[in-house]
């Protein structure tokens, strides 16, 4: 992660979109922490609100997440049936791994 100057917060891209097979997708892209999250939240809220059966994060794209962000894919599993990561990074995949998540946020290939 680059260093940010004051003010400055992680630059984060996000939206949602169906799948072919009837789960909903949220893309994620860039780095997704404390200074962006709330940005982040608004959909997920929204996307989680549908209660989709399933529900997967395009993570291929993420470089960096931290607590704040895992706080966010946590609350979307607290709503959807089913939340996925898809296209984890080892570094993503290590901080779900580490924080014994893979049950509640499961990992795809």
């Amino acid at each position: 992660m680059a260093a940010l100057g004051e003010g400055q917060g992680a630059e984060i891209e996000v939206s949602a979109s169906p799948d072919g097979e009837g789960a909903r997708v949220v893309s994620l892209r860039g780095e997704l922490d404390a200074s962006n999250v709330e940005e982040v939240r608004s959909l997920v809220d929204a996307v989680a609100g549908e209660r989709p059966e399933k529900l997967v994060f395009d993570v291929e794209a993420l470089t960096f997440i931290d607590s704040a962000g895992i706080a966010v894919l946590i609350g979307a599993a607290s709503t959807a049936g089913s939340v996925h990561l898809r296209g984890a990074s080892p570094i993503v995949r290590r901080v779900i791994e580490l924080s014994g998540l893979t049950e509640v946020l499961r990992l795809l290939p």
